[in-house]
């Protein structure tokens, strides 16, 4: 009975023993499995930062293009306004400059005719 009692005691013992080592190997693999997951979850965030950080300069730079481009459209505009301006200017000196030219012609056909009226 005593040696039953005793194999008895030690059959729980490694039964424990064994029960222990399961337990702590299970623990191992959930603290492995923890861990990466851990990981790849930080690998996520890495990766959706690096991704947001992207995008954010990459709008940046449409921003920037943007308004280079405004830039530029009214520094065209400003151009043409310019140029239209100075052709009116142009159009505006040729014709006093016709006007001009006419009453000259205008003035000269009147002396003209009071010559000729006068050798008549």
């Amino acid at each position: 009975m005593k040696q039953a009692a005793e194999a008895n005691t030690q059959s729980l013992i490694e039964k424990d023993k064994r029960s222990q080592e399961t337990k702590d190997q299970e623990d191992e693999i959930n603290a492995y499995r923890q861990a990466k997951d851990q990981k790849e979850y930080e690998a996520q965030l890495e990766a959706t930062r690096i991704k947001d950080e992207k995008e954010k300069e990459i709008q940046r730079l449409r921003e920037l293009q943007e308004k280079a481009a405004d830039r530029q459209s009214e520094i065209d505009a400003l151009r043409a306004k310019r140029a239209f301006e100075e052709g009116e200017r142009q159009a505006r000196e040729r014709e006093r400059l016709e006007y001009q030219k006419k009453k000259r012609i205008l003035g000269d056909l009147e002396v003209a005719r009071q010559v000729q009226f006068s050798e008549k």
